[in-house]
């Protein structure tokens, strides 16, 4: 069944209009019409809807029942040490269908590519739309917030608002993720942060600080080396499984 998306105005006496771009979509892509069924998402709920309107002007859908949700409960941020080429790209659209709610490109000191101006502008936008439509593919309701680049240090606040930050690096030994969740999983949103380090790796400068001002825990993801793109995906879908997301 096709998804789509209300627009701002979301769902008003069990009608609602889809998003100007979807609405386009429907229409001149899918050749949808009166009476046809699809999925509609007014974030925070999904619905399951029929088109009662469709022509080049919008597309109106009468609700008929609200679909069970699909979002995490646990509130997992992917901090991404910013990769070379279009890894990011990847990143943001495998995180997003694991349920990440945020993911946040950082800048540390072994990042290659550097961004600002006008390119981090369109480049974050340009993530955002990967998130949108990875929303859609995987049946979320709430698009994830691609944040823009930020430094580490600037980072620290946020870090620490946290209840856990867990951060994998190739020098640590003993620590896994499951023992640091351990005292967070009966908290009913548990507010989880994951942060890998570029191609590069984390430096033991970056180590320290992240222990010393953000009380991170330093886990290990095994005996062999995961590049940037599999480590941090593979470190939320364990922290997803071990927080019972993925039953």
């Amino acid at each position: 069944m096709h998804r789509f998306f209300a627009d701002e105005s979301g769902i008003v006496d069990g009608m609602a209009r889809l998003g100007a771009e979807d609405a386009r979509h429907a229409v001149r892509v899918l050749r949808l019409g009166v009476g046809d069924e699809v999925e509609l998402v007014a974030a925070p709920e999904r619905y399951l809807g029929e088109i009662e309107h469709a022509d080049e002007g919008g597309v109106t859908v009468r609700v008929s029942k609200r679909l069970r949700s699909t979002e995490a409960s646990a509130r997992v941020t992917l901090y991404q040490g910013l990769p070379k080429a279009d890894k990011m790209d990847m990143i943001v659209q495998k995180s997003t269908e694991l349920g990440a709610c945020a993911v946040v490109p950082v800048a540390m000191e072994r990042s290659v590519v550097k961004l600002d101006g006008k390119d981090a502008v369109r480049k974050t936008e340009r993530w955002q739309k990967i998130a949108r439509e990875a929303v859609k593919q995987c049946a979320r309701v709430a698009v994830p917030e691609v944040k823009q680049l930020q430094r580490l240090a600037a980072l620290e606040a946020e870090l620490c608002a946290l209840d856990v930050l867990i951060v994998p690096w190739e020098d640590a030994r003993d620590g896994s993720i499951r023992g640091s969740l351990e005292p967070v999983l009966k908290k009913e949103e548990p507010r989880i942060g994951i942060l890998i380090g570029p191609e590069g790796g984390i430096s033991a400068g970056e180590a320290e600080w992240l222990s010393r001002h953000a009380d991170a825990k330093l886990v290990t993801l095994g005996p062999r080396i995961l590049r940037t793109e599999t480590a941090g995906l593979a470190a939320l879908a364990i922290t997803m499984a071990l927080c019972g997301e993925m039953e």
